[in-house]
């Protein structure tokens, strides 16, 4: 046992020395503050003005939240360094000891190949939050110029692109274990993430099941974060991908093992994943942690759509790419799925666009069937979606909205004062220096 935690605390030692010697993470860690600095200060000049700075629109920031103005477009720059910078970061970890030959030291050791793969993916999450110091340094200047935070949003939007961060580094850990060549690896994960690009073109095309899975792609994932609502699916999903990725790159590490052997552990993996992502589908306890409940109905309505029994089935005649589609499926449907999980819904069209469509007599009904009886809406608001369901189930909702659920807003009109020093000349400057300290001390 004492062996195996020598083994593995100078193997942690290892990795986090060649991260350290990584010109990649240093090119991430360069680029992480310009990066989040022309996120933050481009969102923070636009709340301003929407605030009433220098005379501009005077009363529209009572209805702002730093959630949707500051926090997701700031943290967006991460989901962007996520998808382009971090697999190459990762890639280097892995592919590197496969170039030196420190790979085939690594397997004679008393350690598995996973405690090695789980090692390398510790070390550049690690790496990771390091990089995402420029968010936190963002959220530090926002509270210095007197804005308001609500920390459980703050934290949903960090957890989501902790794990986005997390199914990266999974997947280019796998692609990179997995192919022999570190450009082949990034090809092989650049075309992962296209292919996640490609599954929500469709479903916004075609809806149905593909709009069903494009829920777990990542893109929707981090949305949802970045919204301040906290799926458990969708975690659980995330971290599922993540486990898969890590248990495929510890499989084909093991380069002295068999490819035959190796692929059939690789099928066996994925078929296990496969099994607990669908039943994750099924698992429903979201939370609505946004300070403005954007995610949710007001609390009295909520009370009384739980005391509906039975399913309800919503049959919708419109095309997938109708504003009003849209209207129904990210107002209405999103929240009635929360507090509703017997939804049924089931969409008619015949074309994609909906452009021909909208002579026929039955385009644009909504209809809501509850208990055996049927109502039809043509709005796909929030108020008249509750109204048909009201009239169905015979049920109303006990007293008026309360005064928690009325957002009053947050204006600040306030400009960005000193962010472009800080994020475009102090944060390069550190990083430059920084990165010269270390490779003189490791020289």
């Amino acid at each position: 046992m004492r062996s195996r935690r020598r083994a593995w605390i100078a193997l942690l030692g290892k990795e986090w020395r060649d991260l350290l010697a990584a010109r990649a993470w240093w090119v991430l860690l360069l680029a992480m503050g310009p990066l989040v600095g022309f996120a933050f200060i481009g969102s923070v000049w636009t709340y301003a003005e929407a605030s009433g700075l220098n005379g501009s629109a005077a009363g529209v920031g009572e209805a702002f939240s730093p959630l949707v103005g500051v926090w997701a477009p700031t943290f967006s720059a991460c989901e962007l360094a996520a998808v382009f910078l971090l697999p190459f970061v990762a890639i280097r970890l892995v592919s590197g000891d496969r170039q030196s030959g420190a790979l085939k030291l690594e397997l004679q050791q008393p350690l598995p190949s996973a405690v090695s793969v789980g090692t390398k993916a510790l070390v550049l999450m690690v790496g990771w939050l390091l990089a995402s110091l420029p968010a936190a340094v963002a959220v530090a200047l926002w509270l210095g110029y007197g804005g308001a935070l609500h920390v459980p949003e703050l934290i949903a939007v960090m957890l989501g692109h902790v794990l986005n961060a997390g199914l990266t580094i999974a997947v280019a850990c796998a692609m990179a274990a997995f192919a022999e060549h570190p450009s082949t690896a990034a090809i092989l994960t650049l075309s992962v993430t296209v292919g996640t690009w490609i599954l929500d073109f469709v479903a916004a095309v075609n809806g149905g099941w593909w709009a069903r899975a494009a829920n777990y792609t990542p893109t929707a994932m981090v949305a949802e974060y970045q919204h301040g609502l906290v799926r458990l699916d969708t975690a659980i999903v995330a971290v599922t991908v993540t486990a898969l990725g890590l248990a495929a790159a510890a499989i084909w590490r093991r380069i002295g093992v068999p490819a035959r052997r190796r692929a059939i552990e690789s099928a066996v993996a994925v078929a296990v994943a496969t099994v607990v992502a669908a039943a994750a589908a099924f698992v429903t306890p979201s939370w609505d942690l946004s300070e403005n409940r954007m995610n949710s109905f007001a609390r009295a309505d909520e009370a009384a759509l739980r005391r509906i029994h039975g399913p309800l089935r919503l049959e919708v005649h419109l095309a997938p790419e109708d504003p009003r589609r849209f209207d129904l499926d990210y107002r209405v449907l999103k929240k009635l799925r929360r507090v509703m999980p017997d939804l049924q819904v089931r969409y008619e069209s015949a074309t994609s666009i909906g452009l021909f469509e909208q002579t026929r007599p039955h385009y644009g009904e909504v209809w809501y069937e509850l208990g055996g009886r049927r109502v039809m809406s043509r709005v796909t608001t929030p108020e008249g979606a509750l109204e048909a369901i009201y009239g169905l189930s015979n049920v109303e909702p006990v007293g008026a909205p309360g005064a928690d659920d009325e957002f009053r807003g947050h204006p600040l009109a306030v400009p960005p004062k000193g962010a472009a020093i800080v994020f475009y000349g102090l944060w390069p400057v550190i990083t430059c220096a920084a990165a010269a300290w270390v490779r003189r001390r490791h020289a």
